[in-house]
């Protein structure tokens, strides 16, 4: 917990309690090499006297230990994919690929934390998934059975925004799976169309460099939330080329009554609506982004309409659907069926 006091205050005075890694030297800016820490830092936590436990998990925070008498609900962003599907991804975007001893090191403890995983999942007594497409990465890598319920999305920070601005926008961390490359590239084609990329990150020199001498794309860098609000909200479409789990920037975009052409893949396609919120390409190349963009052009799409869809995603609906599953699950644990 290294949040600043200035962005506390939503936390309204809840007491925080962290594990040991807390301490650790170089805790704040090296955690995620402490990963193999990971699972045996979660189980040190004493939630004996709570009735419910709900985790949100995008890791190891699913694998805490609960009595019999307990309720555990986990809230699944994601099984951790770098220890999964992406492990291969992972080891070569961090250079360890190659064998070497770091490289067995890092394969060794993915594997035992891919156990560890698979077995703290059975004692999860209701998983609810981020997406449809997670439920089913969580069915792949637990075989288990998971309820949907999509992440909140803050729609109150963008208001409709009608008139729009000749540019598009693309914003992310610019790391290598944002896949900002394909988009840069696609309007280095398409000189008398401007986009805007913001974000920062360690793909951001490279992008430049692609980018250098056009006139159409502008760098913004990181900035803060007023301006990013302005940008998303003006902007004529915002494009999406990940392939993320569900993809909150996304809807993000869709509240301002911006439209979005995202890569048909992952959490998008339970998000964006075609021809009603936004448009798909099916290829993370810049030919694909390229024919989007000009297939997008011959559309008509409506803000109104636009910012209906992203409704759907409101903080409201979550914790109306959060409250059912764990009214649900203490009616079914206080059944005389379930009891011993």
């Amino acid at each position: 917990d290294f949040l600043p006091p200035d962005q506390r205050k939503w936390l309204d005075g809840t007491a925080i309690y962290t594990s040991f890694i807390q301490k650790l030297p170089f805790a704040k800016r090296k955690y995620t090499h402490m990963f193999p820490l990971f699972p045996y830092a979660i189980e040190q936590f004493d939630l004996s006297d709570y009735d419910l436990v709900i985790s949100s998990s995008y890791c190891a925070a699913k694998g805490v230990i609960i009595g019999p008498h307990q309720i555990h609900i986990s809230y699944c962003h994601s099984p951790a994919r770098y220890a999964w599907d992406l492990q291969t991804q992972y080891l070569r975007e961090s250079g360890l690929e190659k064998p070497s001893i770091k490289s067995f090191l890092a394969r060794y403890f993915l594997h035992k934390f891919r156990i560890w995983d698979l077995r703290s999942s059975f004692s999860v007594d209701q998983f609810i998934a981020n997406s449809s497409f997670i439920r089913g990465r969580i069915n792949k890598c637990y075989r288990r059975t998971s309820e949907v319920v999509y992440p909140p999305v803050n729609l109150q920070r963008f208001s409709l925004q009608r008139q729009k601005e000749d540019y598009y926008l693309a914003a992310s961390r610019l790391v290598p799976y944002k896949r900002i490359d394909i988009i840069v590239k696609a309007f280095l084609e398409m000189p008398e169309k401007k986009l805007k990329v913001i974000g920062s990150g360690p793909e951001e020199e490279k992008l430049k460099e692609y980018a250098k001498g056009a006139l159409n794309i502008e760098f913004l860098g990181f900035v803060n939330d007023t301006a990013m609000v302005d940008q998303m909200s003006k902007a004529k479409a915002f494009v999406f080329a990940a392939e993320e789990d569900f993809g909150i920037i996304a809807v993000e975009a869709q509240s301002a009554g911006t439209p979005v052409i995202a890569f048909g893949k992952g959490g998008c396609l339970e998000t964006v609506t075609p021809d009603l919120s936004g448009h798909f390409f099916y290829e993370q190349t810049p030919q694909a982004v390229r024919t989007a963009v000009l297939e997008f052009e011959a559309r008509t799409f409506d803000p109104e309409r636009v910012r209906s869809n992203a409704m759907q995603f409101s903080e409201e609906s979550f914790c109306a659907n959060i409250n059912a599953i764990v009214e649900r699950a203490f009616t079914e644990a206080s059944s005389p069926a379930n009891k011993p």
